[in-house]
């Protein structure tokens, strides 16, 4: 481990970050929210001065950045930037507790939408702004937005990008990493304006039509509103909400490719139809159990909440119309099993990726052809591409590390006194960055009663999820701090 460079680059990033909560303090001052505004003068100054310290410390980092320092740098700068977008929450009185005021920022840059918060419309709107702003910072990566600013990466840029951005084997838009970045950030705020806009036209504020603009590309689900997107009664914003999630839930390259005028990439690609397939099929056995059921009034309210719902809970979203903790068991297991699917890889969303599990069913369905037919030789494929035997391996590492994760954190919150349907489905929600789960952590409750030990869990599994397991583990092993 290099640790002057490791002490070098954090001291950039987390200077950066502090200069990221000036939009959350310019609505302080338009709103005369003195105390909030301190709150982030305050954070920033902390910011300002970690940033700086670290970075003198590592002024004269020689060499380059190779994949340990680059994880290192994920890692440690995802924990430690959740840490420092809590301040604002404590200096501004929203939280007293220091556990409280993480979970809550980690929930924000993670895109997880778990909230301690029990009323959001009695805040200050500066830190409510900030808290919705952190989803957007979070969504396409504060990491990866880093590297589109700094023009002198080069190769380290390209270890950052790979351990932070979502999914198997993301890939590259332009020759140089840098470039790559900054394409995406550019689709990311021209779908940003274009929501934020069409939101407006619809009749919300500016204001609420930024928080849930964020809320909605970055699939994280904080909103300005107790009730969330329910509170609106509108079925226009709904069905914005609905497209936009889908969107989000897509790989950001193949609206890059469609910029180029390759309008087929979309739907040429294997895993958006596959994403699309699911989609279609669980909106269609939820709305027709909630009409057989009589859960709701008529067919159309069924597809309405059943369309927003499944949605929200697969690209991992997490907004609310509609308490789907009180629907019958066969929809609830269906949004269940959502939870873990998630959205494609490189798009926002969270959960396993769809593309990895049509690798594992790739394999599984391999392997059964062997039994009966041993000398058969088998070359997996998906669209065409050939799924090489190193991403194989990958893919199949991650699903046991992700199970092994699901199964101990479920075992800690059983063992913190939850019962088995909140604490399986608190960690499949954290875990996926989903946000509300079911039973005590339901979609209109919050995660506010859980032990300071149990979301402080919650809070590692989130950011497990968000950068895949690997970035965070790492951090734990004895040999990867050695010197090299």
């Amino acid at each position: 481990m290099n640790y002057l460079i490791l002490s070098r680059f954090l001291g950039l990033l987390f200077a950066f970050f502090g200069l990221c909560m000036l939009p959350a303090a310019a609505w302080s001052l338009y709103y005369g929210e003195l105390r909030a505004l301190l709150a982030f003068a305050g954070s920033i100054a902390v910011c300002e001065a970690l940033g700086g310290g670290l970075w003198w410390l590592g002024r004269d980092a020689q060499g380059r950045m190779y994949s340990r320092e680059a994880l290192a740098i994920v890692g440690v700068g995802w924990l430690v930037a959740a840490a420092l977008g809590g301040l604002p929450y404590l200096f501004g009185g929203m939280f007293a507790s220091p556990v409280d005021a993480y979970f809550e920022s980690m929930s924000g840059f993670t895109t997880t939408g778990a909230s301690v918060l029990a009323d959001i419309e009695s805040q200050s709107r500066g830190l409510v702004f900030w808290r919705s702003f952190t989803h957007w910072l979070g969504g396409m990566g504060i990491i990866v937005l880093f590297i589109s600013i700094l023009p002198y990466l080069g190769a380290g840029g390209k270890q950052l990008f790979k351990n932070e951005s979502p999914g198997p084997d993301p890939r590259g838009l332009a020759p140089k990493i840098r470039d790559t970045a900054s394409i995406l950030w550019k689709i990311y705020v021209g779908l940003t304006i274009a929501l934020t806009v069409i939101l407006m036209v619809q009749g919300m504020s500016f204001y609420d039509s930024l928080c849930h603009t964020f809320g909605t590309l970055a699939t994280g689900g904080f909103s300005t509103r107790n009730a969330s997107i329910g509170a609106y009664h509108s079925v226009g914003i709904e069905i914005t909400i609905i497209v936009f999630m889908i969107v989000a839930g897509s790989n950001f390259s193949l609206f890059f490719l469609m910029w180029g005028r390759n309008w087929k990439a979309l739907f040429k690609d294997p895993e958006w139809r596959s994403y699309m397939l699911i989609l279609t099929v669980a909106t269609a056995a939820i709305t027709s159990n909630l009409w057989f059921e009589s859960a709701v009034d008529g067919l159309a309210t069924g597809l309405r909440n059943a369309a927003f719902s499944v949605a929200s809970v697969m690209t991992t979203t997490g907004f609310v119309t509609a308490d789907f903790d009180q629907w019958p068991h066969f929809s609830k297991a269906v949004l269940i099993l959502l939870m873990f699917v998630g959205g494609c890889a490189g798009s926002t969303g969270g959960g396993l990726k769809v593309i990895r599990l049509m690798i594992l069913w790739k394999i599984a369905w391999a392997r059964i052809r062997k039994a009966y037919a041993p000398r058969a030789v088998t070359t997996l494929r998906i669209g065409g591409e050939v799924i090489n035997a190193e991403l194989q391996h990958t893919v199949l590492v991650f699903f046991l590390l992700f199970l092994s994760a699901f199964t101990m954190g479920t075992l800690v919150m059983t063992a913190l006194g939850m019962d088995l349907i909140s604490a399986l489905s608190a960690v499949a929600a954290t875990l996926n960055n989903i946000g509300p789960g079911m039973a005590s952590v339901g979609p209109t409750t919050t995660y506010a009663d859980l032990p300071a030990v149990g979301k402080a869990v919650l809070s590692l599994l989130m950011v497990i999820g968000r950068i895949e397991l690997f970035a965070v583990l790492v951090l734990f092993s004895p040999g990867f701090w050695r010197k090299a």
